[in-house]
């Protein structure tokens, strides 16, 4: 009987230290200067679980390399970013991009006294005459040599920067929240934000998970399914200090679109575009923005 009692404590122990672990999210380490966006929004859709999940930084901020082996073996159970086929097949994937599609919408860093220019700029075939910048390993540099561009590649962002000015290439095209901030942080340089075209190319951005943890890649794809429908996922998104500064900057009504190909999609991520948002519903959102529908969140919070 005694033995019978022992058993079922320890058994009673090893569950209660497995269900603890299953609700440990160990992530990578946010370093405070940075936009915490895809936090707060993994934050949002386990709140639509009903278990205690418990984040868990890492000590130390690891690098792209260093969180993609860490993931690979449990050491922290999801991270995201771009996705590539390597990724879905290594990790789970959910196939619903955190950005809504915002980040597959590029705007061109260009020298300041060339806007003129790439005013005239009306067609991909116009634009392949431009030459771009890219950093050493960046996935766009794949997209824009298979669309056709020349692209000269650095293994330094910021040197980046520098080689545009030099004239080295001619744009430098970034995501849709990054452009306006990287000029304003290189001030001493002579750039600016193309104000005409937006090239568009498919790069979602989802949350990838350790293949051990199905329940918690489970909870987070319900979560952000159940954001989308009852209009949560909406309004975190709107109300984004990071989105709405862009949305007050970009002019998108303005703008002529663009499209490429990314052929490095699986088919997957490819209908993963259907919960996007177009480029009319950002128009339209930021219609919504001034109408005081969406109060201003800072996603540092």
């Amino acid at each position: 009987m005694f033995r019978k009692i022992v058993f079922l404590m320890l058994v009673l122990m090893l569950s209660a230290t497995s269900s603890a672990a299953d609700l440990q999210v160990g992530i990578n380490k946010v370093r405070a200067q940075n936009n915490t966006y895809m936090l707060n929004l993994l934050k949002l859709a386990l709140s639509y679980s009903d278990k205690p999940y418990q984040f868990v930084q890492t000590n130390d901020r690891l690098s792209k390399d260093a969180q993609y082996q860490a993931a690979l073996h449990g050491t922290i159970a999801v991270f995201w970013g771009g996705t590539s086929p390597e990724q879905e097949e290594t990790f789970i994937p959910v196939r619903i991009d955190g950005y809504r599609g915002l980040m597959s919408l590029r705007f061109m860093i260009i020298r300041a006294d060339e806007i003129a220019r790439f005013s005239q700029i009306n067609d991909v075939s116009q634009l392949l005459e431009i030459s771009m910048g890219q950093g050493r390993g960046w996935k766009d540099g794949d997209i824009l040599r298979s669309a056709g561009f020349t692209v000269e590649l650095s293994s330094k962002k910021k040197g980046l920067f520098h080689m545009l000015e030099g004239g080295r290439f001619d744009a430098f095209p970034r995501g849709a929240t990054e452009a306006w901030a990287e000029v304003e942080a290189n001030k001493d340089l002579s750039l600016a934000v193309e104000e005409h075209l937006i090239i568009r190319y498919p790069l979602p951005t989802y949350f990838f998970v350790n293949k051990n943890r199905i329940e918690l890649a489970q909870d987070i794809e319900h979560g952000l399914m159940s954001a989308l429908q009852d209009g949560e996922f909406d309004r975190f998104f709107y109300s984004s200090d990071r989105v709405q500064r862009f949305l007050r900057r970009a002019n998108l009504q303005q703008r002529k679109i663009i499209d490429l190909n990314n052929p490095f999609l699986t088919p997957e991520a490819i209908d993963s575009r259907k919960y996007n948002l177009s480029v009319e519903d950002l128009i339209q959102g930021w219609q919504r923005i001034q109408q005081g529908e969406f109060a201003l969140q800072s996603d540092e919070s």
